[in-house]
């Protein structure tokens, strides 16, 4: 009974110290990007798709500007594609994919599936030229030991253009995070601050629809600073044995507070007087009980208050793990 307390309150310590100590992932690189690529100037729906034939396109270096390589004075919209295999033994870490600096706008896809962007295309151009690419890629969406589809689409307005600069490649978790659920891709999302967004019933079907993980700046909110809530529906599509899981809801710029089903489950932070610390560090892990879970619909509703500069829910992992999935990669991280 002693030894089952005290692992309880151990482990509610390590999900505090998740929490608190200015949380980073530790990461590798597990594939160099730089180099050759798949390249062609226009714009296809198609082109973004893993299953695209791209073997008849041109091969351009990257990061380098598409005008020093056969393209001068070439402005508009163009794609890059790359193909890669992940070993089947990085299953359950945490990925994340680094393009370095893009001139002006990208919308990148991981097999076909949109998983991040940076500016704005017209007609509501707005140059992101001098912004670092970093997105985090979902586990299910990845094919292991088969092969996997990067397709970066670009837009440049005016002299260089493309992956220019950086240190384009893939990157993984030291430690695999086996998330049962992942919530990663597009959230209902409004800029606007009432309480009845945190009820399950609530009709959200007139909000926007963003990436989560990304600012929002990143996503037609560039400059705003304010509240702003994220909302999700989703279905069990898996069974959790644990009586009680964690909602990963990634870092959030800058404090937070958390609805599971219309229960308030969490935050970070002071939302009502923030003093805009360093809560935009802290990886939110919010410990509730299963019962919360409804076996069809539910709704986590975010409530989200940003000081200035950058947004939102801005970097990943995003999702469901049971307790104990979670406690094990908080012992073997901090090994």
């Amino acid at each position: 009974m002693y030894y089952t307390l005290l692992k309880y309150i151990f482990s509610l310590f390590l999900l505090f110290l998740s929490l608190q100590d200015g949380y980073s992932i530790p990461r590798k690189l597990l594939k160099d990007l730089k180099g050759k690529w798949k390249f062609s100037i226009g714009e296809r729906d198609e082109w973004s798709r893993k299953d695209f034939d791209d073997s008849s396109w041109d091969e351009i270096k990257v990061p380098e500007r598409w005008e020093e390589q056969g393209f001068h004075g070439y402005n508009g919209y163009a794609f890059y594609r790359k193909t890669i295999c992940i070993p089947d033994d990085y299953e359950g870490h945490l990925f994340f994919l680094e393009l370095g600096y893009i001139d002006d706008v990208d919308q990148v896809y991981f097999n076909g599936i949109l998983i991040g962007s940076t500016g704005s295309f017209p007609p509501d151009y707005t140059t992101a030229y001098d912004a670092k690419r970093e997105y985090y890629i979902p586990g299910n969406i990845i094919s292991y030991d088969g092969h996997n589809v990067i397709a970066v689409k670009v837009f440049d307005n005016y002299k260089g253009g493309g992956i220019i600069s950086g240190k384009p490649g893939l990157y993984v978790s030291k430690t695999p995070m086996f998330i049962d659920i992942h919530l990663s891709g597009f959230w209902k999302f409004k800029a606007d601050d009432d309480p009845s967004f945190k009820d399950s019933k609530y009709n959200d079907n007139d909000w926007d629809e963003i990436l989560v993980p990304s600012e929002w700046e990143n996503q037609g909110y560039k400059g705003y600073d304010g509240f702003g809530w994220y909302r999700k529906t989703f279905n069990l599509t898996k069974t959790i044995k644990d009586e009680k899981i964690v909602v990963l809801l990634g870092k959030i710029d800058d404090v937070d507070e958390a609805y599971l089903n219309g229960n308030l489950i969490g935050g970070t932070g002071d939302i009502e007087d923030s003093d805009d610390g360093d809560y935009w560090r802290s990886l939110r892990g919010y410990l509730v009980s299963k019962d919360l879970l409804n076996r069809r619909k539910n709704v986590i509703a975010v409530r989200v208050y940003d000081d200035s500069g950058d947004g939102g829910i801005y970097e990943g992992p995003v999702g469901i793990i049971s307790q104990k999935k979670y406690i094990e990669y908080w012992h073997k991280r901090r090994r």
